[in-house]
C-alpha cells in the first residue's frame, strides 16, 4: 500500500532526503494542522511537545524544509513570513485586511492581470505572485473594532 506523503511527515522528509529530526517532523504537523504559520506561531507549540527550542532552531528548520521544497512561504505586506505545507501548485494566498487570517484560493481563471510585463528588459520571468486582499466573512459580521484589526489573526 502506497505512503500518503502529506498525512506522514516523517515519510515526506524522508523521501526528500532530509535527516528526519522531530522538530522538523513537529513543524510539519502544526503547518497540516494550521495551514499557514509565522516561526513565533511555531515555537511555542514545538516548545510544548519537545522541551526547550530556540526561534533560531525553528528558523533553520524551517530553511531546511523549505530547500528541500517540503514548505512553501508567503510575505503578504504588514505582516511576518508564512509558511504552508502547500507547495508545487498554483495557489495564491487570500489575506483579510481586518483579522489578518490567510487561506488559499486555487489558480485564478479568466484574464491572468500583469503576469506577463510589457517588457522583461531581459529577465527570463520564471514566475510572478498574486495575494488577494479582503475581509473575510467572519470580519464582515463582526462590530466594529472586534476583530482586532492589525494584528496576526487565524490563519487557515
Amino acid at each position: 500500500m502506497p505512503v500518503d506523503l502529506r498525512a506522514n511527515p516523517i515519510e515526506r522528509i524522508r523521501v526528500s532526503g532530509q535527516r528526519v529530526t522531530a522538530l522538523r517532523v513537529a513543524i510539519r504537523e502544526l503547518l497540516q494542522e494550521l495551514g499557514h504559520a509565522s516561526a513565533d506561531q511555531l515555537v511555542l507549540p514545538d516548545r510544548e511537545r519537545l522541551g526547550s527550542i530556540s526561534l533560531q532552531a525553528v528558523y533553520d528548520s524551517l530553511g531546511v524544509l523549505g530547500k528541500a521544497g517540503l514548505m512553501g512561504r508567503i510575505e503578504p505586506a504588514g505582516s511576518p513570513a508564512l509558511f504552508e505545507l502547500r507547495v508545487a501548485d498554483n495557489h495564491h494566498p487570500l489575506v483579510c485586511r481586518s483579522c489578518r487570517g490567510v487561506t488559499d484560493v486555487d489558480c485564478a481563471v479568466g484574464h491572468a492581470p500583469c503576469l506577463a510585463p510589457i517588457s522583461d528588459l531581459g529577465y527570463l520571468v520564471e514566475e510572478a505572485e498574486v495575494t488577494y486582499w479582503g475581509v473575510c466573512p467572519v470580519c464582515q459580521t463582526a462590530p466594529l473594532g472586534a476583530t482586532g484589526a492589525g494584528s496576526l489573526g487565524p490563519v487557515n
